[in-house]
């Protein structure tokens, strides 16, 4: 019986797009498979936010002359997007599709990647990078990746 090898899966991501890629050996040239985006990535944070009442109102601390969230609309919204991205590979992962996970991301979308991963996503990342090369060419992205993808 022939053992089949699955293939790895590399991930290149920012706050607005996920392009996944395979490459069916250690050295072979990616191959694009797939690509998420999340368009609410493109809004300004006042477009994101609703007119609440009470937003700027001095109503309360003494000395507070500014309101900052916690998290900010747009914080948000790259959190979910990073959920979104994490559950779709997950459900690749059931469905046995990939054994090994390469992630190069922009710096702040990988730490939003790393607060989304499950136990088993977080076992098969072999490798992982903040760079933000989402709009490189795979060849270059390619480049930027361990010489044996093994």
């Amino acid at each position: 019986m022939k053992a089949t090898t699955k293939p790895v899966w590399i991930l290149v991501a920012d706050s607005s797009t996920a392009r996944l890629f395979t490459a069916e050996h250690s050295a072979s040239d990616l191959i694009e498979i797939e690509t998420l985006t999340h368009a609410e990535a493109h809004l300004h944070e006042q477009d994101l936010v609703t007119d609440s009442p009470g937003r700027g109102s001095s109503s309360g601390g003494a000395g507070n002359h500014a309101y900052t969230p916690e998290v900010s609309a747009k914080e948000q919204e790259e959190m979910h997007f990073a959920k979104r991205v994490i559950k779709h590979l997950s459900n690749e992962l059931n469905h046995n599709k990939f054994e090994r996970l390469f992630i190069v991301a922009a710096p702040a979308f990988l730490g939003s990647l790393r607060s989304a991963f499950n136990n088993r996503i977080e076992k098969q990342v072999s490798f992982s990078l903040g760079k933000n090369i989402v709009n490189l060419s795979p060849v270059e992205i390619r480049g930027h990746l361990p010489h044996s993808l093994a």
